[in-house]
């Protein structure tokens, strides 16, 4: 349609739309919550054009009623959008998890406040674990979600990393103030960025109502600055101090862009990652091979190639460096897991064939030996069909899996060695290789992503 012969309130419309076209990939992207500052302006101008909508006047036109009528569905649709963004099960988890963690800073952070580096080991492993259940919350590949908790894993995994190098740092610094005139302005210049880390720590978990990124960042710069303005030409060690100083100082001015780090797409979204890519690359090889083990009629014949192929996928994985990143640390040890699960099946199967090439000496046996092996056989079969299995825990064969291993357990805990040291051995093995199963089919449908 020619837009020079639209009506005046058809033009006015899709201007409208226009504008509200510009807030989709903000309200998708939305991670916060209802109470923040963002959200309620984001609500603000989506409820205005709604009322600019509502202002058009159709003057009887059913064409331009029509036209109203899809625009205010489309600001509708994205004001729900926003409002499930913000209160979201797993989004509210995440803030959940994090009040925790904002918990155990408050006790810890007076210290810093102090210039101390004191940390119990409660708080350590207090720490660890919610960094653990953060990487656990599923996204279901939502970016907003995948945002959230991106934004609070950096938060949090940045309070660890400055309360370990804290707790690890040994310095031979201060120098004596004796040595030369600015040592002393240096050293009181350190203290102060000691002191900064726990206003920084505050700042980052939302602790501190009394600070800002903007004020500290100021605070910091103008340290870097009074030590910028020493003379201390000819003395090497003292320039070596200097620049140590700095250094500490502009690490923690790197925590305080994290913020902006979080908006990026390429860091909340793994898929995109280097190291994940590796990570999946050796899985599709490890899922090939199992597919070889599972599906060959000669299997036997695999096992020695497939052995060495499976450590040569964990020498790579060990080659994967995380970093800081607990989601890409979490993603490598599942993998680990993967590939090792298919060289315990590999060695088992090898036992087995192994045994009956000896069938007079296991005949021989103690019945409490033997029932372990006939256990062991049994579990072989069952890891097979785990191995295979490509589920959730809401179908009929994961429940029927889960049982039969419930029942090996069961039967395992039933033998009696009478003494006999090698049925000890063996059935303790067994346990531990039918628990091991059961974690795996466990880890294999509880649906995590990166």
């Amino acid at each position: 349609m020619d837009m020079g012969n639209q009506h005046p309130s058809i033009k006015r419309l899709q201007e409208i739309q226009k504008e509200v076209k510009e807030f989709e990939p903000q309200v998708a992207a939305f991670s916060g919550l209802s109470g923040d500052r963002a959200y309620k302006k984001l609500e603000r101008s989506l409820t205005k054009q709604l009322f600019e909508i509502d202002s058009v006047d159709t003057e009887g036109r059913g064409d331009v009623q029509q036209a109203r009528k899809r625009a205010a569905q489309e600001i509708e649709r994205l004001l729900r959008e926003l409002e499930q963004n913000a209160n979201h099960p797993q989004r509210l988890e995440l803030e959940s998890i994090f009040k925790e963690a904002q918990t155990l800073v408050e006790h810890e952070v007076t210290g810093f406040y102090k210039g101390g580096n004191c940390i119990t080991e409660e708080f350590d492993e207090g720490i660890q674990d919610i960094i653990f259940r953060l990487t656990q919350v599923k996204t279901g590949g939502k970016p907003s979600l995948r945002k959230a908790r991106y934004r609070t894993l950096t938060k949090v995994c940045a309070v660890q990393e400055i309360i370990d190098h804290c707790a690890k740092q040994q310095p031979s610094l201060p120098l004596s103030s004796d040595a030369h005139p600015s040592v002393a302005k240096i050293n009181s210049v350190m203290c102060d960025a000691n002191k900064a880390k726990g206003t920084l720590i505050a700042v980052l978990m939302g602790v501190s109502s009394n600070e800002t990124c903007r004020h500290l960042s100021c605070v910091l710069t103008g340290l870097i600055a009074d030590l910028d303005a020493l003379d201390v030409c000819g003395r090497p060690e003292i320039r070596n101090y200097r620049k140590e100083v700095v250094e500490e100082i502009n690490k923690l001015q790197r925590f305080l862009d994290l913020d902006e780090e979080a908006d990026s797409t390429y860091a909340y979204d793994l898929a995109q990652n280097r190291c994940i890519l590796k990570i999946e690359e050796i899985r599709r090889k490890m899922k090939e091979i199992n597919s070889s083990l599972l599906k060959g009629d000669r299997a036997a014949d695999l096992y020695l190639k497939s052995k060495a192929e499976l450590q040569l996928l964990i020498a790579q994985l060990d080659e994967v460096s995380p970093g800081k990143n607990p989601c890409i640390r979490e993603a490598r040890r599942r993998a680990v897991i993967e590939v090792q699960t298919l060289i315990t099946y590999v060695d088992l199967k090898e036992a087995l064939v192994r045994r009956q090439a000896f069938v007079q000496q296991a005949e021989a046996e103690p019945p409490s030996h033997r029932a372990v092996w006939n256990i062991l056989e049994t579990l072989s079969q069952i890891l097979q069909e785990v191995l295979s299995f490509d589920g959730n825990r809401a179908d009929k064969n994961y429940m029927r899996l889960e049982e039969l291993l419930t029942k090996q357990l069961l039967a395992l805990d039933a033998i009696d060695p009478q003494g006999d040291e090698r049925s000890k051995a063996a059935r303790k093995q067994a346990v531990k290789l039918a628990q091991n199963i059961l974690y795996y089919l466990d880890m294999k449908t509880d649906e995590w992503e990166y």
